[in-house]
């Protein structure tokens, strides 16, 4: 065994990590590197504030994400939920008068918990597909912002939300860091706590790797379900806030239409697309990627429409990659179970 421990296999396996951690991480610094050698001019340390800037609004959505992509589903409403919450708030705030750089962010977090609900009736309660129950909820949610809360461009935040928004945390190489980053990175830690180290979120893999026997070994699917898509709601709504906050106005037509990059962003971070695996870890680095990437195609000057086709042919990759460590790992029980058999 302990010639095992040591080996070279097991030392390669440590190092890329459960959901290829260390492969992305690996990818991250060959990129940077590559970019070192052709273009050392885009390479500065505020390309490094911008993309860090860039990742904030995408990692708060890509949390919710995951959390559904591991229990075996698929979003589609969390861009419209997100700017349902802020834009809402921001009304809600001018319609009465408040002016306050903490409550809103509170606010729109409870709403994109309410209309988090929705979603949790569709798939927990109806056993809708998630893809589907998804997209209809988000036809409604958009529908009821531009219908019932407004369809104006605010072009001013109140002033407290505002000052929250220009806050920074450093300025590094003339970018500003804002200090909303570590109200995101304090939600990422505490994701990642609850998935490793409670029963919530040992039952989150459970049921996106096997929901029949997660329910056959006494866990309430449904209830797991619905505390998923509430949470996912609800982080939705905080990253719409954070989304207003940073640009300095709200539009309700802002934020959907990106839901194929934070996607990406987690498929690529480890995640399976049939559920039971990924890692907080891995949605970091695939948000950091992602972002440096599309930063670098900026500041090379590429098209814009050429960012969206690569996201796609990312998406692509990453499944192809978790499909190819499926059927490795389904080989490799096959070889043990008949060994044992043997």
């Amino acid at each position: 065994m302990s010639d095992l421990i040591r080996s070279p296999r097991f030392d390669l396996v440590r190092l890329r990590g459960r959901n290829n951690e260390g492969v992305l991480l690996g990818i991250i610094v060959l990129l940077v590197v590559l970019i070192a050698i052709f273009s050392p001019g885009t390479l500065s340390i505020g390309m490094f504030s911008d993309v860090l800037r860039s990742s904030v609004v995408n990692m708060a959505l890509a949390l919710g994400v995951l959390l559904i992509i591991i229990s075996g589903g698929i979003d589609v409403s969390f861009t419209a939920i997100a700017i349902f919450a802020a834009y809402s708030t921001v009304v809600l705030m001018r319609s009465i008068g408040l002016d306050n750089g903490i409550l809103p962010f509170l606010a729109a977090t409870v709403i994109g918990a309410l209309i988090g609900i929705v979603n949790a009736v569709l798939v927990a309660g109806f056993k809708l597909q998630t893809l589907i129950a998804t997209l209809g909820s988000q036809g409604i949610v958009r529908g009821a912002l531009l219908a019932f809360v407004g369809s104006v461009y605010i072009s001013s935040l109140p002033p407290a939300l505002a000052q929250v928004g220009d806050a920074r945390l450093a300025t590094i190489g003339g970018s500003a860091v804002s200090v909303l980053v570590i109200p995101v990175i304090l939600l990422a830690i505490g994701l990642s706590a609850v998935l490793r180290k409670t029963m919530f979120g040992r039952s989150v893999y459970a049921i996106g790797g096997a929901p029949e026997s997660a329910r056959r070994a006494g866990i309430r699917v449904g209830q797991v379900q619905t505390i998923i898509y509430i949470a996912a709601g609800a982080f939705s709504g905080f990253a719409g806030m954070v989304h207003v906050a940073l640009v300095g106005h709200a539009s309700p037509f802002e934020l959907v239409g990106t839901e194929l990059t934070v996607i990406a962003a987690v498929v690529i971070g480890g995640a399976s697309d049939t559920g039971g695996r990924g890692s907080v870890q891995g949605v970091a680095l695939g948000v950091l990627l992602l972002a440096l990437i599309q930063n670098s195609l900026v500041r090379l000057g590429v098209p814009g429409f050429w960012h969206t086709a690569f996201v796609g042919v990312v998406i692509l990759l990453g499944v192809a990659i978790q499909a190819q460590s499926r059927r490795r790992r389904n080989k490799r029980s096959a070889i043990l179970e008949s060994s044992v058999t043997a």
